[in-house]
């Protein structure tokens, strides 16, 4: 059994139409794109994420919604789509690899040009 066989096939349906447009863009950027970064404006995680990808001379599409005050709906809706709890959201050849401290991580161990380049680590 998996968590959706727990959910009535009218709240799955409410939880697909959520912010469904904001799932759309982010669903298509990150199928489209070999890096993206998912974030919000004032999150230090967010900057240090796009430090990390510009110190490494890495391109990456940024997807900004709203910031502490603002577009938390969306937000949220975004979360529930990727499982993901917190911002920034980094995804390298569609895959969610986390957050900050994860892209860190990986920038340290040298996994993260392989990964880009589509190497398996």
């Amino acid at each position: 059994m998996t968590v959706l066989d727990r959910f009535h096939p009218g709240a799955v349906a409410a939880r697909e139409r959520f912010h469904a447009d904001t799932i759309a863009e982010v669903a298509s950027t990150v199928a489209r794109d070999r890096v993206v970064l998912i974030g919000m404006g004032w999150n230090p995680f967010v900057k240090q994420a796009r430090r990390i990808l510009q110190a490494e001379d890495i391109g990456y599409s940024y997807l900004e919604y709203g910031n502490y005050l603002t577009s938390w709906k969306p937000r949220l809706a975004i979360k529930i789509w990727a499982g993901w709890p917190t911002f920034p959201m980094v995804f390298v050849n569609g895959a969610l690899i986390g957050g900050a401290s994860d892209l860190e991580a990986l920038r340290k161990s040298g996994e993260l040009k392989r990964l880009i380049a589509g190497q398996a680590g």
